[in-house]
């Protein structure tokens, strides 16, 4: 089943990306990530929040595809998986050309109320008006 040019299982990851998105600290710690996989003790670090509470948001990152966790020795690295970011970055595309075409609008809009004020200020505002 399609919708909205996406499968199902598609609209569900996408649901599940925005969602864990929508928090500031999964949006911080995906920041951090990107600079480089870290443990959750590192992610944990520079938040005043507990190692479990950081845990959580981890698994909410995890499940909508935006991390994944490794295992290197005695470390379980976690690692930034953009490919998933891809999704959301598609599903804002079909966006594009209805906000270049609005914002095309507005640009023509402005120029007419600008030709406007500049045609009043060299008519002294007195356009239409008898001498």
């Amino acid at each position: 089943m399609k919708t909205a040019g996406y499968v199902a299982d598609e609209a569900e990851r996408l649901s599940a990306t925005f969602a864990a998105l929508a928090d500031p600290t999964r949006r911080a710690i995906l920041a951090r990530l990107a600079q480089g996989d870290a443990t959750v003790k590192e992610i944990a670090a520079p938040f005043s929040m507990s190692q479990p509470a950081i845990s959580r948001h981890l698994k909410v990152l995890e499940h909508a595809g935006l991390i994944s966790r490794g295992r290197v020795a005695q470390r379980r690295p976690c690692h930034l998986e953009g490919r998933q970011l891809t999704l959301v970055v598609d599903w804002l595309e079909n966006y594009r050309s209805y906000w270049a075409e609005a914002y095309a609008h507005l640009d023509e809009l402005l120029d007419t109320l600008q030709a406007d004020d500049d045609r009043d200020q060299t008519t002294g505002g007195r356009e239409g008006q008898a001498p």
